[in-house]
Protein backbone atom coordinates (compact mmCIF):
# COMPACT_ATOMS: atom_id res chain seq x y z
CA UNK A 1 0.00 0.00 0.00
CA UNK A 2 1.42 2.88 -0.74
CA UNK A 3 1.51 6.63 0.94
CA UNK A 4 -1.48 8.23 -1.03
CA UNK A 5 -3.58 5.04 -0.42
CA UNK A 6 -2.74 5.11 3.30
CA UNK A 7 -3.34 8.77 3.53
CA UNK A 8 -6.68 8.42 1.51
CA UNK A 9 -8.24 5.06 4.42
CA UNK A 10 -6.80 7.87 7.00
CA UNK A 11 -9.09 10.80 5.85
CA UNK A 12 -11.76 8.30 5.44
CA UNK A 13 -10.91 7.41 9.36
CA UNK A 14 -11.51 11.12 10.01
CA UNK A 15 -14.78 12.08 7.98
CA UNK A 16 -16.01 8.94 9.92
CA UNK A 17 -15.36 10.98 13.19
CA UNK A 18 -17.43 14.04 11.60
CA UNK A 19 -14.14 15.60 10.82
CA UNK A 20 -14.35 18.29 7.90
CA UNK A 21 -11.92 18.17 4.98
CA UNK A 22 -10.95 21.05 3.65
CA UNK A 23 -8.37 20.78 0.39
CA UNK A 24 -6.51 24.31 -0.25
CA UNK A 25 -3.00 25.20 -1.91
CA UNK A 26 -1.30 25.94 1.27
CA UNK A 27 2.18 26.47 0.09
CA UNK A 28 3.23 23.21 1.03
CA UNK A 29 3.66 21.89 4.82
CA UNK A 30 0.40 23.55 5.60
CA UNK A 31 -1.56 20.34 6.26
CA UNK A 32 -3.47 19.81 10.08
CA UNK A 33 -5.90 19.47 12.24
CA UNK A 34 -7.44 22.19 14.15
CA UNK A 35 -10.80 23.05 16.46
CA UNK A 36 -13.51 25.66 15.18
CA UNK A 37 -16.48 26.37 17.46
CA UNK A 38 -16.29 22.58 18.71
CA UNK A 39 -15.70 20.86 15.62
CA UNK A 40 -12.77 19.49 13.82
CA UNK A 41 -11.09 20.56 10.40
CA UNK A 42 -8.20 19.16 8.63
CA UNK A 43 -6.85 21.14 6.37
CA UNK A 44 -5.31 19.26 3.36
CA UNK A 45 -2.69 21.00 1.84
CA UNK A 46 -2.71 20.29 -1.85
CA UNK A 47 0.91 21.68 -2.45
CA UNK A 48 2.72 19.14 -0.21
CA UNK A 49 3.98 15.57 -0.90
CA UNK A 50 1.48 12.58 -0.21
CA UNK A 51 4.06 11.30 1.93
CA UNK A 52 3.96 14.77 4.04
CA UNK A 53 0.58 15.20 4.10
CA UNK A 54 -0.24 11.64 5.59
CA UNK A 55 2.18 12.70 8.43
CA UNK A 56 -0.22 15.21 9.71
CA UNK A 57 -2.90 13.40 8.81
CA UNK A 58 -1.56 10.31 10.74
CA UNK A 59 -0.86 13.10 13.75
CA UNK A 60 -4.82 14.41 13.74
CA UNK A 61 -5.39 10.67 13.57
CA UNK A 62 -3.67 9.82 16.90
CA UNK A 63 -5.03 12.81 18.40
CA UNK A 64 -8.69 12.14 18.21
CA UNK A 65 -8.93 8.42 17.60
CA UNK A 66 -8.16 5.62 20.36
CA UNK A 67 -6.80 3.21 17.39
CA UNK A 68 -6.48 0.35 19.75
CA UNK A 69 -10.18 0.27 19.79
CA UNK A 70 -10.85 -0.16 15.78
CA UNK A 71 -9.26 -2.07 12.93
CA UNK A 72 -7.17 -0.87 10.71
CA UNK A 73 -5.61 -2.60 7.93
CA UNK A 74 -1.98 -3.99 8.85
CA UNK A 75 -0.25 -1.47 6.46
CA UNK A 76 -2.35 2.10 7.82
CA UNK A 77 -1.64 0.73 11.66
CA UNK A 78 2.01 0.47 11.16
CA UNK A 79 1.76 3.95 9.50
CA UNK A 80 0.06 5.44 12.61
CA UNK A 81 2.42 3.83 14.80
CA UNK A 82 5.45 4.95 13.40
CA UNK A 83 4.66 8.34 13.16
CA UNK A 84 2.91 9.13 16.45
Amino acid sequence: MDNKAVLEEMLELLEKRNVKIRKDSLGGGGSGLCKIKGEYLFFLDMDSSSYEVAISCAKAVNEIIDIETIYLKPEVREFLESSS
